[in-house]
């Protein structure tokens, strides 16, 4: 993870810098010494203050980081989230990848903080998806943890999920489970994608140890749930919003992945302000 970290936050300060911060080289001399707040400008779920500090570390291990809040807090309004001193010129090269990075994980770590609210007191698990944006993979995958959420695979290599296309390709669900069950190591369970309750039993049939529900009716999941009964673990997937996961919880599946958490992200309201005392 550390390495992840470094990786991304080094590829963004080389787009953000380029070849120098011309405005700041201009107007700061470059011995001066700033304090500067990182002020919440809306209530949320805090994700990313780590990475954030990080970004000033690696511009300048000299840079003071003291984090009033961790990661997984919530915080309101008007609250300080973190105080830096440093050169003034080093926090203001990085005052703008730190915040983006920071703003970013917060509002992934906010909206799983809501959907994880909405399903309290049922069975139901919410997971995030592979919709994540390039490179920033592990930042969001991270991100949805600090909401109390948890990660489904984190890509193509940790896990086996069989989806429309693979039964297309494969020749259909049967043909697909059976040649998976015979190439795999007993340690990776099966995953696989249906469309209706024709291939909930024809997924059952071939053995699937967890069967997903996708973009199906309220009425056809309940349905799903009661035709699975135990023999596999059922996943809800598709058409998820929070005004439906509640009664999509409640039809008795014990995972719900929301793709929304991470590819339509609102950014936390987050300032970076120098302290003029």
């Amino acid at each position: 993870m550390q390495f992840e970290i470094e990786r991304i936050i080094r590829t963004a300060l080389a787009e953000d810098i380029g070849l120098g911060d011309v405005t700041t080289e201009v107007t700061v001399a470059g011995d001066t010494v700033a304090r500067a707040e990182l002020v919440a400008k809306e209530d949320f779920t805090l994700a990313g203050l780590d990475v954030a500090a990080e970004v000033f570390r690696i511009l300048d291990p000299e840079v003071r980081v003291e984090q009033i809040f961790v990661d997984g807090q919530q915080v309101r309004k008007g609250e300080v989230i973190a105080w830096l001193k440093g050169k003034a010129s080093v926090l203001l090269q990085g005052e703008r990848v730190a915040l983006n990075l920071l703003q970013r994980m917060s509002g992934i770590a906010s909206l799983t903080a809501k959907y994880v609210a909405e399903v309290d007191g049922t069975n139901a698990t919410i997971v995030d998806t592979r919709k994540t944006v390039p490179g920033l993979r592990a930042l969001d995958k991270y991100s949805v943890r600090m909401g109390g959420g948890r990660n489904h695979r984190i890509g193509l290599f940790d896990g086996v999920l069989i989806k429309e296309n693979h039964v297309a390709a494969a020749g259909g669900i049967g043909a697909a489970i059976e040649r998976a069950k015979k190439k795999l190591s007993h340690t990776l369970k099966i995953e696989i994608e249906t469309r209706d309750l024709n291939e909930v039993a024809e997924a059952l049939q071939a053995g699937a140890d967890i069967v997903m529900l996708d973009n199906m009716t309220l009425d056809e999941m309940r349905r799903g749930v009661e035709l699975i009964a135990g023999k596999a673990l059922v996943e809800a997937s598709g058409g998820v919003n929070l005004e439906r996961v509640r009664d999509i919880a409640e039809t008795g599946v014990d995972i719900i992945s929301v793709g929304a958490l991470t590819h339509s992200v609102i950014a936390a309201d987050i300032s970076m302000l120098f302290n003029h005392k």
